[in-house]
């Protein structure tokens, strides 16, 4: 957490993380899906939180279209901006983190240095770095909301793939490759690293 002004001080909630974790038998923490756009960011995050919610977990997702449409509207896509809609975004799922929930977070958000940053919003452990992986060519092809074309015509600048770098990351605590393996195959692989002595396998039908 960096420093606050003399004038500022965090205001400390009288229910302990403790007493989180025994009322909902599960510990916050933020999954947090990265990936390039068409690579099936939010197709995973939607069935991993239909998943854990079915188990009986505490569980939000936190969209970047979502948060685009109302905290986020009033930025834009160039380097700065893109920066500055992940640092809401990791200060969002912080604070859904320390309530006691498990935040899923669902941005293309590029850069390491960023990632990095929402990281260390939180404990050690607490944090689950998902990329979501897909070669380009097959992000292109599928192309959901048509914003390769777009690219591709010149309408959108700076956009990540083509005009705009991505960093992927180097050592993920999950990584899914959705051009090999299906929607069901990626979800249960989150599930076994998520809850290791819960359900090792849920249907995603």
């Amino acid at each position: 957490m960096s420093a606050l002004p003399p004038n500022l001080f965090w205001n400390r909630s009288s229910i302990t993380p403790a007493a989180r974790r025994l009322r909902y038998g599960q510990e916050g923490r933020i999954v947090w899906f990265t990936g390039l756009s068409g690579s099936g960011k939010s197709t995973l995050a939607t069935e991993l939180e239909r998943c854990l919610f079915a188990c009986g977990r505490h569980v939000y997702l936190l969209d970047g279209d979502n948060l685009r449409q109302g905290l986020c509207s009033d930025l834009g896509f160039s380097t700065a901006d893109r920066s500055e809609n992940i640092r809401r975004a990791a200060e969002v799922a912080r604070l859904f983190a320390d309530a006691g929930f498990i935040c899923i977070a669902a941005f293309i958000s590029p850069l390491r240095a960023d990632r990095d940053r929402a990281r260390s919003l939180v404990p050690p452990g607490r944090f689950v770095e998902v990329h979501v992986h897909a070669p380009i060519e097959v992000c292109r092809q599928r192309d959901p909301k048509g914003l390769y074309a777009r690219a591709d015509r010149g309408e959108l600048k700076e956009f990540t793939g083509v005009s705009s770098p991505y960093e992927p990351p180097l050592s993920p605590e999950v990584a899914l490759h959705t051009h090999r393996d299906d929607v069901e195959t990626c979800v249960n692989q989150l599930l076994h690293h998520l809850e290791p002595s819960g359900p090792r396998t849920l249907n995603a039908s």
